[in-house]
């Protein structure tokens, strides 16, 4: 066996080596007893013969330090469903999960300095925002970064998971389609990359159907509830108003849906409504509101179990990992009214 760059052997290169998955062989190193006699006396001759030796991850600090959890903010329901998918992950391997909120205004030296001093051994960010002074200070640092549903788009090198945003801007459009809608705008999210891929996927919707984008059915819902709300007025009063809306996320959806009950639309009778995300406050509204899901546990757990890779020296089959959405058919949409 040929270690990459000199290095020695990693978790990976034993389980090819012996035909089985990395999860066997971890569970061998870890001691555990769910592992054939005969197979773990093979791998654990393969560890010998290779030198194998469990890894470090920076400054000395072993394998099952804690790793921080940092959100953008906690005041949406998403987060704490991811909360719970990395949570119920890191539980399975015994690693503690130190959660924060996400520190504005520092630099990336001082940034690293204190994910050192605490002795937390990686990171994995929801929807937050990092600089190239930061990602060079963790890169050089040598602690390992997940990124969930980054703002602005990472270096190739960091390792991010998400969902496919432009398939679920795609599925909320042509189900608006294939009710018969001709007439449909969309509520824009805050300046993304996720955002950017969902009004991708709406575009091609349109373009797939024959129809053209029209000039003020795109405006911006910054992901709130206050913006989806306003921009969804400033569509409903129109002179030609759309008979549909796609807003970006839920809490724009549903901010459109209060829009239009002030106006005196019903939904979905007069209007029909999108979400995007399928929080907890989509089957609790009235009506009941369709959306695009996105499974947020598994996102959650799914970091978790790339950053434990990262950090035991083997490299992820990619590094950018996209889970994909389901549409979720409620009580907002129907057929646009004659």
């Amino acid at each position: 066996m040929t270690s990459k760059k000199g290095r020695g052997p990693t978790l990976k290169d034993i389980a090819t080596e012996a035909g089985v998955s990395v999860p066997t062989v971890s569970k061998v190193v870890k001691g555990g007893t769910d592992v054939s006699p005969a197979l773990r006396a093979k791998i654990q001759a393969l560890l010998v013969e290779r030198g194998y030796q469990a890894r470090t991850t920076h400054a000395g600090v072993s394998g099952s330090a804690a790793v921080e959890l940092h959100f953008d903010s906690m005041a949406s329901t998403n987060n704490l469903q991811l909360l719970q998918g990395v949570l119920g992950a890191a539980e399975r391997v015994g690693t503690n999960v130190v959660v924060k909120i996400t520190p504005r205004g520092l630099t990336g030296s001082s940034w690293v300095e204190s994910v050192s001093r605490a002795r937390h051994s990686g990171l994995i960010l929801v929807t937050s925002h990092m600089d190239d002074d930061q990602q060079d200070s963790f890169a050089k640092a040598g602690i390992p970064v997940v990124v969930v549903d980054p703002v602005n788009t990472p270096r190739p090198t960091i390792a991010s998971v998400g969902v496919n945003n432009f398939d679920g801007g795609y599925l909320a459009a042509r189900h608006l389609i294939d009710l018969g809608h001709r007439s449909i705008a969309m509520i824009r999210g805050i300046k993304s990359e996720c955002a950017r891929a969902r009004l991708g996927g709406y575009h091609a919707a349109l373009l797939e159907a024959g129809m053209d984008r029209r000039v003020g059915f795109e405006p911006e819902g910054s992901f709130r509830y206050e913006e989806g709300r306003s921009a969804a007025n400033d569509l409903l009063t129109l002179p030609e108003a759309p008979t549909a809306i796609f807003a970006a996320n839920d809490l724009e959806a549903l901010g459109a849906i209060d829009a239009a009950r002030n106006l005196g639309l019903r939904v979905p009778e007069d209007v029909s409504i999108v979400g995007f995300d399928d929080s907890l406050q989509a089957v609790s509204s009235s009506p009941r509101l369709t959306t695009v899901r996105q499974p947020f546990a598994e996102i959650g757990a799914t970091a978790f179990r790339i950053l434990m890779e990262i950090r035991s020296g083997d490299e992820p089959p990619t590094r950018r990992l996209e889970l994909p959405t389901e549409l979720i058919v409620r009580e907002s949409t129907a057929a646009p009214p004659r």
